[in-house]
């Protein structure tokens, strides 16, 4: 079983502009794998994936779901075509074979929308209104949740100078967009993906402004690492 950043009781910090692209079962996608448990191809697993101009990837299926956020260009399949923004929750037993025409840069979590119910959705999220947050300078566009389901995913724009203590009882991850945010000093900027385990208190500051997704409370949901140790 492969594992990396496995354990859901770590926090864990990626700069993933200082990772290398890593070939993938197609010639012409590339991946950044953040966070991996399970088998080669059938892991639980979070990443960075770029498709080249004209990339093709071979039909799969989704046994327990597949998020995407579109980070840059085009990503295709044969649902349709979704550009910068968009945002699909593909629910267990999806199928596609996905292309880009111009290529593109998505963010993609594997293996971590299981359970019957769960509505297919695609969304472009510079549609959405902004919702005012939980603080001032702090707004929201609510990407995705659904009754009976743990996850709470959002984009949040922060104000430059934002400052904001929040408790995490089911964990978070952040991938940052644009700007940055810090904690005690230090800086995470465009690129960076963090995961902090469920019960969580952190203290977030943004001096000049970001943009970043957010994804709460699925954590505790998820295969760890830790739970494997346990279990033996």
């Amino acid at each position: 079983m492969l594992a990396v950043n496995a354990d859901m009781e770590a926090r864990v910090v990626v700069d993933t502009a200082a990772m290398s692209w890593q070939p993938s079962p197609s010639e012409t996608v590339w991946r950044k794998r953040l966070h991996l448990l399970g088998e080669q191809e059938s892991a639980q697993v979070t990443s960075i994936v770029r498709y080249d101009p004209g990339a093709t990837f071979p039909a799969h299926d989704h046994p327990d779901g597949e998020e995407i956020l579109v980070l840059e260009g085009v990503f295709s399949d044969e649902h349709g075509d979704w550009g910068v923004g968009s945002h699909l929750l593909n629910p267990q037993g999806f199928r596609h074979a996905p292309f880009s025409r111009e290529g593109c840069v998505i963010f993609v979590k594997l293996q971590q929308y299981a359970g019957r119910g769960r509505r297919h959705q695609s969304v472009q999220s510079e549609l959405l209104e902004w919702r005012r947050g939980d603080a001032d300078g702090v707004r929201l566009r609510r990407l995705y949740q659904q009754h009976g389901f743990p996850e709470s995913i959002d984009i949040e724009n922060w104000h430059p100078g934002t400052s904001v203590s929040r408790d995490y009882p089911g964990g978070v991850e952040i991938f940052v967009i644009d700007g940055s945010l810090s904690d005690s000093g230090v800086s995470f900027g465009p690129g960076t993906w963090l995961r902090l385990p469920a019960g969580t208190r952190i203290t977030l500051l943004s001096t000049d402004g970001c943009t970043f997704y957010s994804q709460r409370g699925a954590i505790p949901s998820l295969l760890s690492s830790s739970k494997e140790r346990g279990a033996g």
